[in-house]
């Protein structure tokens, strides 16, 4: 029975740590300074002149590959190296001529200037706890984004996706230092000048290595989209849209605010193992 209690009470223990944890890091994050300019509408978008201006890009120039390259590294861009789909396209898995493995997105476009010009304002941000941006390509109507490669996936896969392994479950300690090193990510965008809201986190966009250090991905991805409609259907809710603060589904208004919303939502599900939904018309009809 003591054993028992014992077992108990420092499970407990170790929840209340990891809530206080975090509970922490949600205030580091909402509290973050910034001597970023904003928009006349409080909205943290600015120009990518604008942008350029408060980065030195002489810290990494972006890489341009040439589309020979990319496809001897993903075979032809063949089935077996297609790890996915997302916002920007296909998501394929490569070797290059130099040995390194990358992670190459693919998507039909137009060139484009202004595609360029993002790749050099992101590709210069590096930190121990984002995924790196390498390079770029723009050749026969196709764009393409060359990330480092991070092994073992999304934090998603490992708590509900469809790869997981009951066997593997993430343990306490490494939720812990996901959580830690995904609010250091994120707290290291904002911190920028002018500081960058990432607009997309999510647990599928939050990557782990072999050593289960958190990596957050597709940081400032949304600015290759253009206009994309972020409000979905008031009669259902996507699993992204879940990851939405409620300003940026009505007015399309990102900032770190909806930054800090959506990184509430990751630790929901990092806590408790499984995919937050949000209950449909229907069912809160019953319920009333």
């Amino acid at each position: 029975m003591s054993r028992t209690l014992a077992a108990i009470l420092g499970g407990a223990a170790g929840v209340m740590a990891l809530v206080g944890a975090v509970v922490f890091l949600l205030w580091c994050l909402s509290h973050k300074r910034s001597v970023s300019r904003t928009s006349d509408t409080g909205s943290s978008e600015t120009s990518v002149q604008g942008r350029h201006e408060g980065i030195e890009l002489s810290l990494q120039e972006a890489r341009r590959f040439e589309m020979e390259e990319l496809s001897l590294a993903t075979k032809g861009f063949s089935e077996k190296n297609l790890m996915g789909s997302g916002k920007f396209g296909e998501v394929y898995k490569g070797l290059l001529n130099d040995g390194m493995v990358v992670a190459i997105k693919k998507r039909p476009g137009a060139p484009s200037p202004e595609f360029v010009d993002e790749v050099r304002y992101l590709s210069p941000i590096q930190h121990r706890n984002l995924v790196t941006l390498l390079g770029y390509c723009q050749e026969n109507n196709s764009q393409f984004l060359v990330y480092e490669y991070i092994p073992s996936g999304s934090v998603s896969n490992h708590l509900y996706g469809p790869g997981q392994n009951l066997d593997g479950k993430l343990e306490f300690k490494h939720r812990l230092s996901i959580a830690l090193g995904a609010a250091k990510g994120l707290a290291h965008l904002h911190s920028l000048s002018p500081r960058l809201v990432h607009k997309n986190f999510k647990t599928a966009n939050v990557l782990v290595d072999e050593n289960f250090i958190a990596k957050v991905a597709d940081s400032g991805l949304r600015n290759f989209l253009g206009k994309v409609d972020v409000a979905g259907s008031s009669s259902q809710v996507t699993s992204d849209e879940i990851f939405l603060a409620p300003e940026v589904r009505e007015f399309r208004r990102f900032s770190e605010k909806s930054d800090v919303f959506s990184f509430g939502v990751f630790l929901l599900e990092l806590l408790s193992g499984m995919e937050a939904t949000q209950p449909s018309p229907r069912d809160e009809s019953k319920s009333g």
